[in-house]
C-alpha cells in the first residue's frame, strides 16, 4: 500500500492493482493526477470536495469512476453523470482492488447544526480506511487508519479514543488544512496513542506502509 497526503484529508491510495483518490476538496493539490481507476468522496463539504477541481481532474481522467455518498450527488449535479452513489454496505471493485462503504453519518458538528451523510471507505478488506468526518469504527482488523486531528466537529481526544478503538498498525493524521501547525496536532495524536502507530506523511510524497 502506498499513500500520498495531498493536503487536508485528500489521499492518494495506490494498491498493487489501482489508483484510488480520496476527497478531492478545496485544500488539497490533485489537479497532477493522472491513470486514477477511481475519485471517491466522502461527504459533501467543499474541503472534501471541490467541483470546480474536480470536473477539471475527471476530464484529465476519462476512465476514473465517480463515487459519492447520497448527500453529495447534489453538489456534483454539473459534473459528468455519478456512476456510483456509495451507501452503507455496498461493495465496490475498481481495477482488482475492493472498497466497502460503512458509517453512514457526519460526525455531529455542534448543536442543531444539520448532519450529512458520510461514507467511510475500505480498501482491501482494511488494508487502508478512510473515514471521512466521522469516528465510525468498522469493527474488524485495519491495517493504515486515516484519522482527523483538526476541525470544529472534533476534539483531539476523539482521535485519540479512535485511535485506540480501531486499534490499526498505522494511524496517519489527516484533516489539517486548517491548522497553522499540523506537525503539533500529530504529535500530540501520537503522545497518546499506543507507541509506534501514529506516522505522519510528508505532503505531496508518496510513502509505502
Amino acid at each position: 500500500m502506498k499513500l500520498t497526503h495531498l493536503g487536508h484529508a485528500c489521499l492518494l491510495v495506490e494498491t498493487d492493482t489501482a489508483r484510488l483518490l480520496i476527497d478531492p476538496g478545496t485544500m488539497s493539490s490533485f489537479s497532477q493526477l493522472r491513470d486514477l481507476d477511481a475519485v471517491l468522496v466522502t461527504h459533501q463539504h467543499p474541503d472534501h470536495v471541490d467541483p470546480v477541481a474536480l470536473a477539471a481532474l475527471l476530464g484529465a481522467n476519462p476512465g476514473a469512476r465517480l463515487v459519492v455518498d447520497p448527500d453529495t450527488v447534489t453538489a456534483v449535479a454539473g459534473l459528468p453523470p455519478v456512476r456510483e452513489v456509495a451507501r452503507p454496505g455496498d461493495r465496490l471493485t475498481f481495477a482488482g482492488s475492493t472498497v466497502e462503504v460503512a458509517g453512514g453519518e457526519h460526525a455531529a458538528v455542534y448543536g442543531s447544526v444539520p448532519g450529512c451523510t458520510n461514507s467511510m471507505y475500505i480498501v482491501d478488506g482494511g488494508a487502508f480506511v478512510h473515514p471521512g468526518d466521522s469516528f465510525f469504527v468498522p469493527g474488524r482488523d485495519v491495517d493504515v487508519l486515516a484519522v482527523a486531528v483538526d476541525g470544529p466537529w472534533l476534539k483531539l481526544a476523539e482521535a485519540v479514543d479512535y485511535v485506540r478503538a480501531v486499534s490499526p498498525r498505522v494511524a496517519v493524521p489527516i484533516h489539517d488544512g486548517e491548522t497553522t501547525d499540523p506537525g503539533k496536532y500529530a504529535g500530540m495524536l501520537a503522545a497518546f496513542s499506543p507507541d509506534g502507530v501514529v506516522r505522519r506523511l510528508p505532503g505531496g510524497e508518496q510513502t509505502s506502509l
